[in-house]
Order: C-alpha cells, then sequence, then structure tokens
C-alpha cells in the first residue's frame, strides 16, 4: 500500500512539475483582451480562441460566446457580451 501511495504522489509530482515549465498561453494585445480573460480563463484555456480561429467569423463567435453562457452556465456579465465577440472577431476571427 505504502508503494503505491509513494508511487501515486511521484506522478503527481512530475505532473505539476511539466505543468509548471509550460508558459501560459497569452491572447493577442487588443481592446477587450482583458474583459476576454476576466470572462473566460475560468473556466477554458485561453488558447481556445486561437484554436477555433480558422473556423468562426463574427457569427461564429456570436454563437460561440452565446453558447458558453445558456448551454453551459458561464457566469459572463451582460455588458461584457458585446466587447467579447468584437474581441474575438477582430483577433481570431476567420480571414
Amino acid at each position: 500500500m505504502l508503494k503505491i501511495v509513494t508511487l501515486s504522489a511521484a506522478f503527481a509530482v512530475a505532473a505539476i512539475a511539466a505543468y509548471a515549465g509550460e508558459d501560459a498561453f497569452k491572447l493577442k494585445d487588443g481592446p477587450g483582451r482583458d474583459v476576454v480573460e476576466n470572462n473566460c480563463a475560468g473556466c477554458h484555456s485561453l488558447d481556445y480562441p486561437a484554436m477555433n480561429s480558422p473556423f468562426l467569423d463574427q457569427k461564429g463567435w456570436e454563437a460561440e460566446v452565446n453558447k458558453m453562457i445558456k448551454a453551459y452556465g458561464a457566469p459572463v456579465n451582460e455588458a461584457d457580451i458585446p466587447q467579447i465577440i468584437a474581441y474575438l472577431t477582430q483577433n481570431y476571427g476567420k480571414q
């Protein structure tokens, strides 16, 4: 039993060390970046916009933001929604 606990602890320490060595993803500079960081990072990684940028235009980002709020219950201030969509469209919108 002690062997299992020790082995589990060793794996946990290795995982934490590996994660600590990764650089946090940085969103592109632009108006609204802080609003996106404050509203979105609590639920998922901030690399999500970059991963989806080849697929989403303004209407796509509107649908994504609304899905996060309505389907997943993201606690987004209603006044922040237009800024989030504008930032994502401008910086990560499908070209």
